[in-house]
């Protein structure tokens, strides 16, 4: 037997698959399209039932690829039941899509969710009421605590053993007649879905019209015979009124108290003028535990040092040091693992010849050292990002970033996709399917690869580690996400004016109640990431890291033998390149040709810039647990750059073009490869003249502090002159228009 899962973002249906098929769940790619499919099986019931999560939607009209998904499925696929989660905290939004799938020939079960958090609100629902009115069995569940999902199943088992006809709520409005004369034209043709169909046909749904073109045209004649309104918006209309007038004694409120408490909440984290420094200063705390040296600051703030021995062996560090943050002491433990295979590896091909040993240790097991090492960091990111989304708040981020975002041509639903970019850009990207309109969908894709990804975080954090000692990790960690926040600012309203022009999009977003994320959910998407992330490793990383250890280690005449890596073909190769980035600082000395190449190979995947410096500096221990010293190829290397020409070379890692994986995703999204070849070169443009100014004005700053003072002061006055005069513009536009109105 198979089950359909359906139901609106945020009603639970995500966190009730996940009860339902526990570790049997997995995700793949639905026919043709990027959108998740996830499936599992249900092993509790007398057989076994498949369990197919569809995505979430509002309702079954074709506006986005997830509609399309779900209804082609419910139509074509033949579940034998459909599962339907409706959030018992917003009934009426919710069974609108109640309303559509009753018109489809399938069984159909309606699983009231959230029912605890209904109750604590003092909200009490009469499900005989909503049995009746749909005929179909409702049972009261709360999936985040496992209550009632086997009384669910069990009712699930017996509808899907009975046939089902639709029926419409509209069957007793004044277009009934219309529907039923809809209904007997189709007859001729398809008897499957006639009721769904019809209606589909009378509000011009393009999908339903390719099907039966011919029926289509006289059931326009008949729709002119009959009214000369939009039926699209008459039908909706008619659905909510029957919602609402149905159910208006269905839900009883007993709690006096008027505000719930997400709405309390709410008032602290989406006001309009603290909501945006909140949330600033939570994700700088995120980022403070995953990546600080210094945690508690006790030895920047007091001068405290850790030296008992037996201290800085269980935390991993260096005596004199401050207490590390979560993440740190995380990262340091795994590098002293990673370190202690290589040098197992060393032992074991201590007579093996010099090729061998070198491309094993030195080439394959150093490369993915140097991503490994910080794999506890990248997950314990994740983890943070996972609990912000999962417990509501994030919604909120993208309510109060609308207002910010409005001004650049982007709603504040694109703040969801950009998001989710801090993660991994390919999903980041197949989420601007969401958005509406074309504009606003490919100005988010040319944007996001300067939100920084999973993949990138690795050079942030070496980067972190070595530069100024150490110190100032996390803040060099969030000031790179914060250039790259700033950057798609100014590269938004940059296109806004010259391409992408036109009013944005309204933002209509349902947030869901403020709750505690469940520990399972986490896990499995942290689970995800983790796969993900080690498949990349031992393909795209590992295959790489080989290719790079071989033009490292031979000259062109290979045959000859091992090289010196001065002499290597990737030395010739990257002594070539530099010249393209001698402006942006970080090629200067007997280093810069490593950087160069390490840029290059960054095209292919972002983890490949450290893996890259990794190999050719010949690193065979984790860098950061050793005191920076001349002697230590690749934190010597980071060491040997100025401040301005270190964050020159992570800025431009930060805005150049992501890693395939992305370019690819892009690519299926925009449908046209001369504009993803224009986002390329937008791309390299971008990360060029950044990185420029970055490092000239940071070298300005070194050598005359006052001068770069100077500088700003007279880049901000222009910005605000400019800022005053667009208004005054405006302001006269207005002025104009209103005396032409007089």
């Amino acid at each position: 037997m198979k089950f359909a899962l359906a139901g609106n973002p945020n009603s639970g249906k995500t966190t009730l698959f996940n009860q339902l098929t526990g570790s049997s769940a997995h995700v793949g790619n639905w026919p043709g399209v990027t959108v998740d499919k996830r499936e599992g099986v249900y092993k509790k019931l007398k057989e076994k039932v498949d369990i197919v999560d569809l995505p979430g939607i509002y309702s079954l009209s074709p506006y986005s690829p997830e509609e399309i998904i779900s209804r082609d499925y419910l139509l074509n696929e033949n579940p034998d039941c459909v599962i339907n989660i409706v959030d018992a905290t917003n009934l009426e939004r919710n069974l609108y899509l109640t309303t559509q799938l009753i018109e489809i020939n399938v069984p159909l079960v309606i699983a009231l969710n959230m029912i605890d958090a209904a109750e604590t609100n003092g909200i009490e629902i009469n499900t005989c009421d909503i049995e009746k009115a749909f005929n179909v069995p409702v049972v009261k569940i709360s999936a985040l605590k496992k209550e009632n999902i086997k009384e669910l199943m069990e009712a699930a088992y017996r509808t899907a053993k009975i046939k089902r006809d639709g029926f419409s709520v509209l069957s007793k409005s004044f277009i009934a007649p219309l529907i039923e004369d809809a209904k007997m034209l189709l007859s001729k043709e398809n008897k499957n879905n006639l009721l769904f169909n019809a209606i589909k046909l009378l509000e011009n749904d393009d999908k339903t019209i390719k099907l039966y073109p011919k029926q289509a045209m006289e059931i326009e004649n008949m729709k002119k015979q009959f009214s000369k309104e939009d039926l699209e918006g008459v039908i909706a209309d008619l659905r909510y009124k029957y919602i609402s007038e149905t159910f208006k004694n269905t839900v009883k409120k007993h709690s006096k108290e008027i505000l719930s408490r997400s709405d309390k909440i709410d008032r602290v984290m989406t006001h309009k003028i603290w909501g945006i420094p909140i949330f600033l200063v939570i994700m700088f705390a995120v980022f403070h535990i995953t990546f600080s040296e210094d945690f508690l600051y006790l030895n920047k703030l007091y001068g405290l040092e850790i030296n008992a021995d037996w201290l800085c062996n269980i935390l991993r560090i260096d005596a004199g040091g401050g207490l590390p943050s979560l993440g740190v002491w995380l990262q340091s433990w795994m590098g002293w693992l990673t370190g202690g295979l290589i040098e197992l590896a060393n032992g074991l091909l201590e007579n093996s010849p010099d090729w061998v040993s070198g491309l094993i240790c030195d080439g394959l097991l150093s490369g993915l050292d140097s991503i490994f090492s910080f794999l506890p960091q990248i997950l314990l990111l994740f983890l943070f990002l996972s609990i912000l989304e999962d417990s509501g708040y994030m919604a909120r981020v993208a309510f109060i970033m609308d207002r910010a975002f409005r001004k650049f041509g982007l709603s504040g639903k694109a703040f969801m996709p950009l998001l989710m970019c801090f993660g991994c850009g390919v999903p980041g990207v197949i989420a601007t399917k969401t958005l509406e309109n074309d504009k606003e969908r490919n100005l988010t894709m040319l944007i996001a690869p300067f939100f920084s990804c999973g993949a990138k975080l690795p050079i942030w954090a070496t980067f972190g580690a070595i530069m100024f000692a150490g110190q100032f990790g996390d803040l060099i960690v969030f000031s790179v996400y914060l250039i790259g926040i700033v950057v798609a600012i100014i590269a938004a309203l940059i296109l806004k004016k010259l391409i992408y022009k036109g009013e944005t999009s309204p933002f209509i977003m349902e947030l869901p109640a403020y709750h505690r994320p469940q520990f399972k959910n986490t896990m499995i998407h942290l689970w995800g990431k983790l796969k993900h992330f080690l498949f990349k490793a031992a393909t795209i990383i590992a295959g790489a890291v080989i290719i790079i250890w071989f033009l490292s280690n031979f000259n062109f005449e290979f045959w000859n033998g091992m090289v010196s890596i001065e002499n290597s073909m990737l030395a010739k190769i990257g002594n070539v390149i530099k010249y393209v980035f001698y402006p942006l600082g970080f090629v200067f000395g007997e280093n810069g040709w490593k950087f160069s190449v390490a840029i290059v190979t960054g095209l292919i995947a972002k983890e490949m810039v450290i893996a890259t410096m990794g190999t050719l500096s010949g690193m065979s221990e984790d860098p950061l647990e050793m005191e920076i010293t001349a002697d230590l190829p690749i934190a010597a290397m980071i060491a040997s750059l100025s401040p301005a020409a270190a964050f020159s070379f992570m800025v431009f890692n930060l805005l150049s073009v992501p890693c395939m994986a992305m370019v690819a995703a892009i690519y299926g999204e925009m449908g046209s490869g001369k504009r993803t070849w224009a986002a390329i070169g937008f791309w390299l443009l971008s990360a060029y003249v950044t990185s420029a100014v970055v490092y000239w004005f940071g070298t300005l700053i070194s050598v005359c502090w006052w001068a770069a003072l100077l500088v700003s002061v007279l880049v901000l006055t222009l910005v605000i002159l400019l800022f005053v005069y667009k208004n005054k513009k405006n302001k006269n536009h207005i002025s104009h228009i209103e005396k032409f109105k007089s």
